[in-house]
This record gives C-alpha cells, structure tokens and sequence, in this order.
C-alpha cells in the first residue's frame, strides 16, 4: 500500500470525527485507532510469520482491556457498543483489532475478523511493516478503497517509528486550541488514567512504568497503586478530583514532540491541519486534505463532511472555568502554542 497516511495528534481535537468524515469518502479507507490498538507488539524487530502477526492483531490491547474490565469504558471503544458479538471483556476479551478499527468499516466486525483471519495466518515470514502493508492492501480491497489513513490519538510520539517502517508515508498533523483541547482531557476516562500513571511515574522516579519494582508500586498511595493491577475501582478514575493544569501540560508535551518530530519529514509528505480552521472554512480545508491523501475532492463528499463537524465544542475552555483557571491553562499551554506558531510561520 503506497497511498498511505497517518493522522498524528494529541487526541481529544476532533480526531475522531476526522476518521468519520475519511470513512465516508468512497476511495479511503479509514483505519480508526489501528495503532492505538496494535501498539508496539505489532512492531517487534526481525521477523513474524502470518501466524504470529494474527496474534498480535487478535490479542486484546492490555491497557483497553483493564479499562473496560474496570468498569471504565471510553467513547471510542466501538465494538462495545453493539450487542450480539461473540467477544466480551470478561470472558474472552476484545480482540485488539475489533475494539476500535473494524467496527468503523462494517456492522459485522465478528464476520471480518474471520476474514482477516483466514488470510493473515497463511502469510509467509517477513518484516512487521511488510505485514502491516498486506493487510492495508487486504482491506483496501476488501472495501474497493485506494488510499488508507490511518488516525489514532494519543499519536505524536509514534512518528519516528512509522516513519522507519513506511518511509513514503505521509503525515497530517491535526492539533486544537491548546486550552480547549486540555479541557477535553480532563474530561475523558482514558485521559484522566493517562495523567495517573504519569504521576506514578514521576512518584517513582521511572521513565517507564514497566521499570517500576515491588518495592516502588508499595510505596504508591491507595489511590494510584491499584491502577496498576488487572482490575481496579472506577471511582478512582471516575470520580477523583482532576485539575486541569496537568492536562495543559500534557498537551504542550504532545504538540511540541509532534512539531519536533515531523520536522524531519520531507515538506511533501506533511501537512498541518487545526480544528479551528476546519471549522472557520470546512470545505477549502477537507479538499486540501483529500488532495494532500491522494483522492478526489468530490462535491457531495464535502457537503455532508461538513455537516459532521461539531462547532459547538469551540471556546469551551473559555466558557467553563473562571478567569483564573483558564489564564493557568492558557499559561501551561504556552510551549505547544509557541511551536504550533512557529511552524505555521515556517510553512507560510
């Protein structure tokens, strides 16, 4: 698959309506959250067979799978919201690829996962990108598609590593008013445990939370340590009072290592895209993506992709907390907005 995109971000900044809209053109195929499902253990280094790649496909994501065990599900889990499916996340758990990527193709994800199946453990032993590729090629065809974008959010930090396995690639990086966006975090199940386990990072002292030891996870407070078991109270996420500086921080960090890394990506295979000004001028804006893809632009596409936008999550952070609150974010957002500034003067 030549024709292939990847939408990076931060998350929580109209990403997912973006991958609606991409669904609804009739040449892109819109992976939504594939590598936000695959993660690393689809990437090893060396080589898999078809046999193991499926394994990586099919083995339930394990941060979802606490989260929905835990009674905290999060709005872009798509496969949950059906009824009738043969997995669920006690028993059998959500095959990694059917929580999110293929119930944004099709009403019967349980019916493609069978067909991705029967064709991903024949492929012969290769590199973990060639397989991604096959199987971008399979459902492209699949659905008589001739692009593929892919859009997960959470997503900056991936570049450098998708970059080494599809060079040609391109990338759009979509980012929203900083204060808005940090708003937005602070209100979304996967956000709020995001920010925990950084506190449990910095408490221990570790870049990763796999280095924590025994020793350091007793030391954690009763309301982080059983964040890190297979199970824990939802109230701990659900109901815990969350200042929303933290996530200002968080979403400088995740703009200014995004800018950072597509730098290094040559000028033609990137784009910036803000929320804002799809929404100031939606159809000069979407038409410009689709060109920037590598599709047609049509007509009809555009006029109902406009219809999707939500223009009332514009200014929130604005509206909703006081003068105070909001300077503070403002303030904790002023990395990110300086970089996002920079950038547009440089492409300008």
């Amino acid at each position: 698959m030549r024709n292939l995109t990847f939408v990076v971000g931060t998350g929580r900044s109209g990403s997912s309506a973006l991958s609606r809209i991409l669904n609804s053109h009739p040449d892109v195929l819109s992976l939504n959250e594939y590598m936000a499902s695959v993660g690393d253990t689809a990437f090893p280094e060396g080589v898999l067979s078809g046999a193991e790649f499926w394994e990586a496909l099919h083995r339930p994501t394990p941060y979802f799978a606490g989260m929905l065990r835990s009674g905290v599900p999060m709005p872009e889990f798509l496969y949950t919201r059906t009824h009738g499916g043969r997995y669920d996340p006690e028993t059998t758990g959500i095959p990694a690829l059917s929580l999110m990527v293929l119930p944004h193709l099709t009403d019967d994800p349980d019916g493609l996962l069978d067909e991705v199946r029967a064709a991903v453990v024949e492929w012969p032993v290769r590199a973990a990108a060639a397989h991604h590729e096959a199987l971008f090629d399979l459902l492209a065809a699949r659905f008589g598609r001739s692009a593929v974008v892919e859009r997960s959010g959470y997503s900056t930090g991936w570049v450098p590593r998708l970059r080494a396995a599809f060079p040609y690639a391109k990338f759009v990086h979509l980012h929203r008013d900083g204060p808005d966006c940090a708003l937005s975090m602070s209100r979304h199940s996967g956000y709020r445990v995001i920010t925990l386990m950084r506190e449990i990072a910095e408490r221990a002292g570790v870049e990763s939370l796999g280095d924590l030891t025994e020793e350091q996870v007793r030391s954690l407070p009763p309301e982080l340590a059983p964040l890190l078991g297979e199970r824990f109270d939802p109230a701990l996420v659900r109901d815990r009072d969350f200042p929303v500086r933290p996530f200002g921080d968080l979403w400088s960090e995740l703009v200014v290592q995004g800018v950072r890394f597509l730098d290094g990506v040559p000028m033609g295979q990137r784009m910036t895209l803000g929320y804002e000004d799809l929404l100031d001028a939606p159809q000069d804006e979407l038409a410009r993506l689709a060109e920037f893809v590598g599709v047609d632009p049509a007509p009809g596409w555009l006029e109902n992709a406009c219809d999707r936008l939500d223009h009332g999550r514009r200014g929130s952070a604005r509206k909703q907390l006081t003068a105070a609150e909001y300077d503070a974010l403002r303030e904790a957002c002023t990395g990110g907005t300086r970089a996002l500034r920079e950038t547009s003067h440089h492409s300008a």
